[in-house]
Order: C-alpha cells, then structure tokens, then sequence
C-alpha cells in the first residue's frame, strides 16, 4: 500500500490548459475570464456558490473541452486564493477515487477488486459502488472548496441533493451494505472537516444521523496545482459546531 503522498499527479490537467483572469459568473455555469487580449466564456460545472473563491481579476485555470465540438471550448478547473490553487471541478473526486483505488492508495478500498462508476440505488445514483471479497462498498463523493478558521466545511449552499445521498447511504447501511462519503478538500489550508450547519443545518443534521448509523466519512485533503491533482492525508472529522 502506498502513502498518500505517492499519488501525486494522479490527475494531470490535459494539453492546452492555461491561465486566465476571472471577469464574472452568469447562471452558475457560465464564467467569463480573460486570456491574452480576449475574453471568452468558459464551462463551471460548479452549482455550489464558490462562496468567497471568485474575484474579478482573481486568476483561474481551465482545460479545453474533453468533448470535441462542445460550446464551451474550455472548463475552469482551477481558482488562486490568497496564494492557494483551490480545484472547483465537481468531477474531479470521483475520477481521483477511482485512479486511487487502481493504485492501491486508498486502504479504505482494500480487499475490493471490481469498480463502478454512477450506480443506481433506490431512487439515488451514487458515484461508485464497489464489489469484492469484502461485500459491497457504495460511495458518493463530494467536492469541498470552503474552508473557515482552518477548517473544511460543506456544503456551501444548501443542498437538496447532498440530504437525499445522505439518506440513501443510511438506508444502505440499515439494509447490510458498507457506504461512504468520500469528501475531497480541494485546498491546502484545511486541517480538518466538518459539515457546514451554518448554511444547511438540514444536511448538517443528516450528516451526523449517517456517522451515528455507521456511514463512514472520508475527509481526504487534495495537492493541488496547475500540473495537476494528487491525493493527501485524511483529515479528521470535527463536531465543533459552524455556527457563527
């Protein structure tokens, strides 16, 4: 089993990634930003709110489009912070856990030698579910981009969603089955992680249920930077409360 560490570069930003300057957010998935002498708009798969990531003249990284022919040429894949790269692909967890898994960094996936990606479960598709002499895993990943007094925190909205994966994970575990969370921090500045009850006490409250109900939670700090995306250490789980 390799350390954390020895992931890096796991995930690299393709041929044709560049800077840019952030201009504006439109209608969630839309963002402008300013390359060269032009400005251009590009793809956010992001529906949370980036709470305090997106200033104008900010600097940005996108990638061009995997999908030949796509409207939007290229997706923002990265913002700087204050000195940091905070990663605000939505789909980055989920391909990070399953090159994990394939190079047998994760040891909360040993003893599981079949993955799947978007799998159905009742009425919720979860990310992964994974099959081996161990039984079955299901997991759903989240990304985490919020960070207060050190502390990582999600979600940054509320979110309808992220309650109902929640819920769906409890019924898996009261039915027999192993099921996680794999949140994955997309900064360098958190120590540690909590659910955000200051802005969704609902999925607050629903988290701590799932602890309770023997849903496990995997906190997993990323190394980020414009090369690319490598998994770090686990961080441990607060219950400080968020409130402010």
């Amino acid at each position: 089993m390799g350390s954390p560490q020895a992931g890096h570069g796991l995930l690299q930003f393709p041929e044709g990634s560049c800077l840019a300057q952030f201009c504006r957010r439109e209608k969630r998935f839309l963002v402008e930003v300013q390359t060269g002498s032009e400005r251009i708009w590009v793809h956010s798969n992001n529906s949370g709110s980036m709470l305090g990531l997106l200033r104008p003249g900010g600097t940005v990284l996108i990638s061009p489009a995997r999908q030949p022919g796509r409207k939007l040429r290229h997706t923002l894949e990265l913002v700087q912070l204050d000195g940091i790269w905070v990663g605000v692909n939505t789909l980055v967890p989920n391909r990070l856990l399953r090159r994990a898994w394939e190079a047998g960094l994760l040891p909360e996936l040993d003893g599981y030698d079949h993955f799947k990606q978007e799998a159905r479960s009742g009425e919720s598709r979860l990310d992964a579910v994974l099959e081996g002499p161990r039984g079955t895993l299901w997991i759903e990943t989240k990304n985490v981009t919020m960070v207060e007094d050190q502390v990582a925190r999600f979600p940054d909205a509320a979110t309808i969603r992220g309650q109902k994966h929640l819920r769906e994970l409890i019924r898996l575990v009261q039915a027999g089955s192993r099921a996680a969370c794999f949140y994955l921090v997309q900064r360098a500045d958190a120590h540690c992680f909590g659910p955000a009850d200051f802005i969704d006490p609902a999925f607050a409250d629903l988290f701590w249920e799932a602890c309770d109900q023997g849903v496990e939670m995997w906190p997993y700090r990323a190394l980020v930077s414009p090369s690319g995306i490598a998994l770090g250490p686990r961080l441990p789980v607060t219950r400080e409360a968020g409130n402010r």
